[in-house]
């Protein structure tokens, strides 16, 4: 049983009938699940998410179903210690006896399974699905990712088992994963738990390393399922894995594995040795034991672990029999004079001495009564020990080898000892071996600080575990006697966290401070762009700015991955996984990074915070997807980006939008708007905002002239003409203006010299190389084609406001038009108005974003629109496919006209329209696929 659980009644049976999994009508039923790993729409701590639908049990809360609460508690009786809502011990009791929904009882008991195997977390919050009765989002605090996926699938089951036969049934469970298992008992459950953490978390050693770093703010990354871990971000990065890093030096780490090479340098140094020869027989050995004198030790040249070492040797037939067993290990062998003395193991971290610790080999005590083996199983029920390295201590395996060793003493496993008889198991005192560890760090003589900080030193290790036998390490090794026998590279550090008796030594954190000594950044500035529209633009303009910096950027869009012009991956990557893609990558100095409504919603943001967080816009878009059903909830998914600021960065906001202006009130670090309302009509609040002394951005329109004037500090600082700004087309794109003030900000906020700033918008344009499917402008064929990713409504009329603008210009407009097919039905109509504010023929299209939509509905909701503005449904033609709607604009186009492509495949779309080649004159323009919608 995983020692871990024995708080919980062992054996209690759980009432458990496997019919009851079987899903009936009404029951309880799993949704869905979502495991969120950075701050999101709920929390800033990593969650777990499990959708519940609870069916017939909404009508049947705790107080109501006899029985449960108390059934429950003598299961897990560490519930008792939650204080939920009352903020004290007792709280959740009380919630169960007034009576509370079995969606807050499971998390409870998911936390609860989590705390009782030895993880620490706390936090859980249970919410009503809005307009779904009975269906609730049960969410909770986890460590490790599949632990706490299986303590929700076993809370659920648990939570299930304890109802009356007639309230009883759960489906849905196949959402959770892939750890499908019935169990009968508490115990069976939780070892089952147990077992998956010991595989699943980092070791002791890896894991102190990563707290440590956490509490320094420094970020982490876990690269594979062991122990290797990245901390720090981008060009600062720095890996571990255990007690190695990136500095850990292969030559020296070579030179440890080598014993008889190990002792040689030290002892040119004036370390003190034990002498000893390197052999290959056992003749070898038995001659090498004479010549050095007994008592010997006798140990595998390149073992580790203390596996094939015995020690005190004082014979030949214990050299022929050590022999043997440091044979198994290595090929050469080495016989060493034996030190009489205690062991101690002391841990150079960086060059310096960080911890000592005496180490005591694994025994156990006579009791009169109890054989050996009796005596080693009540030992390993204490519930620091566990199998391998995972837990403080090991549990004492009983092997071949610790035979052997008893039989040196005429012991067995089934020998009893006298009452008080200290039995020891074997001659190691390594913990991997169960044994035990005594701190010793404020006893070692400074003499033997210099000694073990010269021997780590002359090695090349920076992380060294220096294993050292003396009678007393309080006393100058030269005047006690003894010396080093071994330098480990990748020391463990379990009895430096964790000594069965003494102090613990923060040695995770001198490990952090040597990777990140003070002064130096474990992260790159992150700069974070969410909204509805303009992110990509604004990203791809930051981008630009401090590419002239010489920097190496990295940026994530809709467009794909980069970094500065080479492409990780192409395809829509404005989330989560993207970014981590970015902040992995070990040569970057920036990451700007857009980050959109699905991600958040999905998994949580890619980053724990921002240097600078930028909010463009919230407009009416994806509203009715995921839960997100109003331009408030909206706002509260795209104001976590505001909130993920940290304390010394800068939040970027659109003072023009009231929801996004509102963010200013949980948004983090310093406030900076921007507005297109600068001047006179500038708002009440934002004058209020800079009297203040606050930072804004604004555009100011004066009569003739229109520029970009900043206010900060209380002081008016104009910075460049609108003219200036080349994507803004002499100032007639009105949204490049507002992307143009987003980015200006940014690059203030990261401290660029402005020169670098307006030089960047200068030479930062609309075309398909610079910003795909950002207002990109073909002339080739004698009519303009304007291509534009637009596809909600405020993108499509700030579209359309620069289309009126040209429309002087042009003689007939021609446009296809689309939107999702997930978004609602009043939307998809509201873009059909719009289109029809500005094109004179309007082909609408359907593929490839139907989304579950039969074919015809969207381009019938489409048409709706347009013509409920009194468009001629004469001018409305309806396709199917996006490039068939891209060829009938090309095709209908005449000299003078202006073409608007708003397309999804962005790419395919420009390569379209630049191999376009007009019909000859007499053939027919058509295409075979257009059909008319009549009204």
């Amino acid at each position: 049983m995983c020692a871990s659980v024995q708080g919980i009644p062992a054996g209690i049976p759980i009432p458990f009938d496997h019919k009851t999994l079987n899903f009936a009508s009404k029951r309880m039923a799993v949704l869905k699940k979502a495991v969120f790993r950075g701050p999101h729409y709920y929390s800033r701590t990593p969650m777990i998410q499990i959708t519940i639908d609870l069916g017939i049990l909404e009508d049947w809360p705790t107080d109501k179903i006899p029985g449960f609460s108390d059934r429950l508690l003598a299961l897990l009786p560490g519930l008792k210690e939650h204080g939920c809502s009352y903020g004290e011990a007792g709280g959740f009791i009380r919630r169960l006896h007034e009576g509370t929904w079995l969606g807050h009882v499971i998390e409870h008991v998911a936390i609860q399974l989590q705390t009782e195997i030895g993880i620490e977390v706390s936090r859980g919050k249970t919410r009503s699905v809005k307009g779904k009765p009975g269906v609730y989002h049960i969410m909770y605090e986890y460590e490790t990712e599949r632990v706490g996926l299986l303590a929700g699938e076993i809370a659920l089951q648990l939570v299930n088992s304890l109802l009356p036969q007639n309230l009883a049934g759960l489906s849905g469970m196949e959402c959770l994963g892939e750890e499908r298992f019935a169990f009968t008992t508490t115990d069976d459950a939780l070892n089952r738990l147990c077992d998956l953490a010991g595989r699943e978390r980092l070791g002791p050693t890896t894991r102190s390393i990563v707290e440590a770093a956490k509490k320094m703010g420094i970020p982490s990354i876990r690269l594979d399922d062991d122990s290797l871990v990245q901390l720090g971000w981008g060009k600062n990065q720095r890996i571990i894995r255990a007690s190695m890093t990136d500095g850990t030096s292969h030559i020296a780490v070579d030179k440890a594995g080598d014993k008889e090479l190990t002792k040689k340098l030290l002892h040119s140094v004036g370390v003190p040795v034990p002498s000893g020869k390197v052999v290959r027989t056992v003749e070898s050995a038995v001659e090498a034991a004479a010549d050095i004198g007994y008592p010997v030790t006798i140990k595998p040249l390149d073992g580790n672990h203390g596996r094939g070492v015995t020690t005190n040797i004082s014979n030949e037939a214990g050299v022929r029999s050590a022999f043997d067993l440091a044979n198994a290990h290595s090929r050469s062998v080495i016989v060493e004079s034996h030190y009489n003395g205690s062991d101690y193991r002391v841990l150079v971290i960086g060059g310096r001495v960080t911890a000592v610790s005496e180490r005591i080999p694994a025994h156990v005590v006579g009791d009169g009564v109890n054989t050996i083996g009796d005596l080693i199983g009540m030992v390993n029920k204490d519930p620091r020990r566990g199998d391998g390295h995972t837990n403080v201590l090991s549990r004492i395996v009983v092997d071949e080898g610790m035979k052997k060793f008893l039989s040196c003493s005429g012991l067995t496993v089934e020998s009893i000892p006298a009452k008080g008889d200290r039995v020891m198991l074997c001659c190691t005192a390594n913990l991997s071996t169960g044994g035990t560890a005594i701190d010793r760090t404020d006893d070692i003589h400074p003499a033997n600080i210099v000694l073990m900080e010269r021997a780590a030193q002359t090695i090349g290790l920076d992380i060294a575990g220096i294993d050292v036998v003396t009678s007393d390490i309080s006393l100058p090794l030269l005047q006690a006697g003894g010396g080093v026998v071994e330098v480990n590279a990748a020391p463990g550090f379990r009895m430096h966290l964790c000594p069965s008796e003494g102090q613990s030594r923060p040695v995770g954190e001198a490990v952090a401070r040597m990777l990140f000594p003070q002064g130096a950044s474990a992260r790159i500035p992150v700069v974070a762009v969410t909204g509805t529209n303009g992110k990509s633009t604004t990203t791809r303009m930051i981008s630009h700015m401090l590419r002239l910096t010489g920097a190496r950027v990295g940026f994530t869009s809709t467009s794909g991955v980069f970094i500065n012009d080479d492409v990780l991956w192409q395809g829509d990557a404005s989330g989560p996984q993207s970014a981590g893609m970015i902040l992995r990558s070990p040569d970057v100095d920036y990451a700007v990074l857009e980050t959109a409504r699905g991600g958040i919603l999905r998994s949580g943001l890619g980053f724990d915070k921002c240097d600078v967080g930028i909010v463009m816009n919230v407009t009416s878009d994806h509203l009715g997807i995921g839960g997100i059903d109003t331009l408030q909830d909206l706002a509260d998914v795209k104001g976590v980006v505001a909130e993920s600021v940290s304390k010394n960065g800068v939040s970027i906001l659109n003072a023009d939008d009231p929801l996004t202006r509102d963010m200013a009130r949980n948004a983090g670090g310093r406030i900076c708007f921007f507005s297109m309302n600068g001047g006179y009509l500038m708002s009440e609040a934002l004058r209020a905002h800079i009297a203040e002394g606050g930072m804004a951005l604004v555009r100011e329109e004066w009569i003739g002239q229109s520029e970009i004037v900043l206010h900060k500090d209380g002081q008016r600082i104009p910075i460049m003409p609108v003219n200036n700004i080349a994507c803004a087309y002499g100032g007639i794109v009105g949204f490049n203006i507002q992307n143009a003030l987003a980015a200006i900000c940014a690059g203030l906020a990261l401290g660029l010299d402005m020169q670098i700033i307006k030089a960047g918008l200068a030479t930062f344009t609309s075309s398909f190389e610079t910003n795909p499917g950002r207002l990109n402008i073909n002339d080739d064929h004698g009519f303009r084609v304007i291509l534009d990713y637009a596809h909600n409504p405020a993108a499509l009329k700030a579209l359309g406001e620069v289309v009126e603008y040209m429309r002087k210009s042009y003689r007939n407009v021609i446009g296809t038009v689309n939107t999702p097919g997930d978004r609602r039905d009043d939307d998809i109509r509201e873009v059909g108005r719009i289109a029809a504010t500005y094109l004179d023929t309007i082909i609408f299209r359907e593929e490839p974003d139907r989304r579950g939509r039969e074919p015809g509905v969207i381009n019938t909701l489409l048409s709706e629109g347009a013509l409920s503005t009194g468009f001629d449904a004469q001018d409305i033609i309806c396709t199917e496919k996006e490039e068939d709607a891209i060829d009938i604009c090309l095709a209908k186009a005449k000299p003078g006209d202006l073409v608007v492509l708003t397309p999804s495949d962005v790419s395919g779309a420009w390569q379209r329209v630049l191999n376009f080649r007009p019909a000859k004159s007499g053939s027919n323009s058509g295409h075979e696929s257009e059909k008319v919608l009549h009204a």
